[in-house]
């Protein structure tokens, strides 16, 4: 990329495995956290309590994430043990089929171009089209469409 790095913040659910909140940016920060985690409740829109969990980067123990978090009266937030990747596996596992899949097989022209590339992959590929083994061989959508149908 022309325009140097790329970082992009995920949130997901572990039920469904999909992406429900994601933000890009060329800084790794608070702002980018919260604007994942801020995406997340604007699309599911939560009303039972829910638990987020994240490692102990600076954008996720910061006091405007806190703040954040405890302003929704419903999210509950969770840390991983120091240095225990274990953890965060599901997530980690997401960034790598990203790069795998998409990331490392094309050259983007600038950060505009990334950006678009990364939500198509998620929103069109990853969330309603590609399987998963942990969730019975469906997309992520068709998983989320059958606990509503379900509840």
């Amino acid at each position: 990329i022309k325009d140097g790095w790329c970082y992009l913040a995920s949130v997901m659910d572990l039920y469904s495995k999909k992406i429900i909140g994601h933000a890009m940016s060329k800084t790794i920060d608070t702002p980018l956290a919260l604007r994942a985690v801020k995406n997340a409740v604007q699309l599911q829109k939560p009303s039972t309590p829910l638990i987020l969990h994240s490692d102990l980067g600076c954008q996720y123990t910061s006091s405007a994430f806190k703040q954040y978090i405890d302003s929704t009266k419903l999210i509950t937030h969770s840390f991983s043990a120091k240095g225990c990747p274990y953890d965060n596996a599901c997530i980690e596992s997401f960034h790598a089929s990203l790069k795998k899949e998409e990331v490392h097989l094309v050259k983007y022209f600038d950060f505009d171009t990334a950006r678009l590339s990364i939500f198509e992959y998620i929103e069109a590929w990853y969330n309603r089209k590609r399987i998963h083994s942990s969730i019975g061989y469906i997309s992520p959508q068709n998983c989320e469409d059958l606990a509503r149908k379900i509840a």
